[in-house]
């Protein structure tokens, strides 16, 4: 048994090489089984999404594979295969990501944090709620992980200043103690019966301290249980809010932009997606989401009492409030008055956002419709502002300087350097779009997703609105157990064939598959937020999988709720668009010859 238990434990520790040399001859029936060229794509596809899945070799690394698999399998050639990991898609994500690495530089994240925090009050449940509202704004443009990062110190700050050190059960045991031993104290004692009514008076008081004490450890226990409560409130409130709030922009998280990319890829001709009517519609699903959360979390953990909402809060609890006001407000002061280079990035941020908002928001004509028609994009927008952080001055220009000849000539710093972003910015998620972009591209050109297509056939008799529900349960439980990106690059050429097979607009499908990604709230291991703050050792897995097993459901049901309201008009969901009919066509004279290859190849 013993030998068993360490042989298990060898292949445990090379878990990683096996899946890597095994998956490959694992797949082989794949090449065999398919047409060759599509066989050929969906085998690289699958490979893929096992090492994803598996981490047998890095994200990054395994989105690198096409460029090496599609050549050498005849499914593209390399000049197609490597632009695909530079397109504009790519530059708004990396615009979006240096103007989060000069904001993190700046500290500006933590000062607008800390004043949200000193606005919306210390009574917990809101500051749950402003712990809420800061994370997922911040998620908007800082990535998922940075924000949940930047916010559980807070968050842990606080909770010290209202409770203490989270040691309390070693004190409720030392009082329940003292408490005993003081019951023990209190006995009765024979006295001579002349006495007897004083002593039945007497016993009365004891019988009276008796209750008190045993009231008073009543009450420590309920006490140590609303602190336990809280502290678990404040900590999953925060991943949770940073994944919501992911999904607000394009540019919040990478599935986002892996839609935006995959769109272009296979309908050249949608022009619906962009940044300003992405909001529009993903806004305020964010605010609703958050809210309905806010009120789950606030409920579940003791943040809103129904019960005792009238009660007269405790004088303890009053102090802990008092503490906990006083520490926001010191570590607002510690940032000192506010830096001429915290106004410089707040006011580029600004405008960051107006322009992309502003370029072609579809209700209104954009500020691009000033320039040639197709010419101005977000990538062009974001790339902009940031290259002005690279040579904005991070010092207040002063003209006195140039006729102060005694004043030191030192070089100017710009508010972001060079080194600084490659320090900061996540390249990595760079290349895992681009591996996602160059997943789309092959599918499109081998034919495998007119294969796929052909294959949809006992959908067709899916209502759409059920379809959406499905879709995004589906995908919300994938992504459970793996990344987000992996789980969209999958996912998305299927959603984009199945909607041309039951003639819905295709966004009906591919942005409930993409929002859906993102909701994953159950376990520690769905997301790098869940993952932080479950390492903080003050949560455990049933605590993330009932809390987060209503939160999926509420960001199913809410998601429907928008797909079939407001987003109906924002991206025309009500009609089945002329770009995706063009689509179709050229799929449909392609599948009676995919389907020949398919009967000649089965002979």
């Amino acid at each position: 048994m013993a030998a068993l238990g360490a042989l298990v434990k060898k292949v445990w520790s090379v878990r990683r090489v096996l899946v890597l040399l095994c998956a490959p001859l694992a797949l082989v029936p794949v090449l065999l089984s398919l047409p060759p060229k599509e066989g050929r794509c969906l085998y690289v596809i699958l490979l893929m999404a096992l090492y994803w899945c598996t981490e047998a070799l890095p994200l990054a690394v395994t989105a690198l594979l096409p460029i090496v698999l599609f050549p050498f399998l005849g499914i593209l050639p390399s000049n197609k295969v490597c632009p695909q990991y530079f397109l504009d898609t790519n530059f708004l994500f990396l615009s979006g990501l240096i103007m989060a690495s000069a904001i993190e530089e700046w500290n500006l994240h933590r000062r607008i944090a800390l004043r949200v925090l000193m606005l919306v009050g210390v009574q917990p449940a809101r500051l749950i709620l402003g712990m809420m509202l800061t994370t997922s704004f911040l998620s908007m443009w800082l990535s998922n992980t940075a924000s949940t990062a930047m916010m559980l110190p807070i968050a842990n700050a606080i909770l010290k200043s209202l409770f203490g050190e989270k040691d309390t059960s070693k004190n409720m045991n030392r009082e329940h103690e003292e408490i005993q031993a003081s019951l023990q104290q209190n006995k009765l004692y024979t006295v001579p019966t002349e006495m007897q009514f004083l002593a039945s008076t007497e016993d009365k008081d004891l019988m009276e301290e008796k209750e008190v004490a045993s009231d008073a450890l009543s009450d420590l226990k309920k006490e140590e249980e609303y602190k336990t409560n809280i502290w678990k409130g404040f900590l999953i409130s925060i991943p949770y809010a940073a994944s919501i709030g992911g999904t607000a922009t394009l540019t919040g998280t990478a599935p986002n932009l892996i839609l935006l990319g995959q769109l272009k890829s296979y309908f050249p001709e949608c022009d619906v997606v962009n940044f300003g009517s992405w909001f529009m519609f993903a806004f305020p699903l964010m605010l609703i989401f958050l809210l309905v959360g806010w009120l789950w979390i606030s409920i579940l953990y003791g943040g809103i009492n129904l019960r005792g909402w009238r009660k007269k809060k405790s004088n303890i609890r009053v102090d802990a409030e008092a503490r906990a006001r006083e520490v926001i407000k010191e570590d607002y002061q510690k940032l000192g008055p506010t830096k001429f280079a915290e106004q410089a990035i707040f006011f580029f941020f600004c405008m960051f956002a107006i322009m992309l908002f502003s370029r072609d928001p579809k209700f209104i004509p954009g500020w691009a419709s000033l320039f040639a028609p197709g010419f101005i994009s977000d990538a062009v927008t974001g790339i902009t502002i940031v290259i002005i952080l690279f040579f904005f001055p991070s010092q207040k220009p002063s003209f006195r300087w140039w006729f102060d000849f005694k004043a030191p000539n030192t070089e100017m710093q710009p508010l972001l350097t060079w080194r600084k972003a490659q320090e900061t910015v996540p390249w990595n998620i760079i290349l895992l779009l681009g591996g996602g972009f160059a997943m789309a591209k092959g599918c499109e050109e081998s034919g495998l997703s007119v294969w796929i297509g052909g294959r949809l056939h006992p959908l067709e008799g899916v209502p759409p609105p059920v379809a959406v529900i499905l879709i995004t349960i589906v995908i919300a439980l994938f992504t459970e157990f793996a990344s987000n990106t992996a789980t969209i690059i999958i996912f998305l050429p299927v959603l984009a064939e199945l909607a041309i097979r039951l003639k819905v607009n295709p966004l009906y499908l591919m942005i409930p598959g993409t929002i859906g990604c993102s909701y994953a709230f159950m376990l520690p291991v769905s997301t790098p937020p869940n993952s932080i703050a479950f390492s903080s050792g003050h949560l455990m897995v049933k605590d993330m999988a009932r809390t987060g097993l209503l939160m999926n459901l509420m960001g199913v049901l809410l998601l429907s709720l928008a797909m079939n309201t407001w987003a109906k008009s924002i991206f025309q969901l009500g009609t089945f668009p002329a770009w995706a009919n063009i689509h179709a066509e050229n799929a449909t004279s392609l599948l009676p010859a995919v389907e020949n290859v398919t009967f000649t190849s089965s002979d």
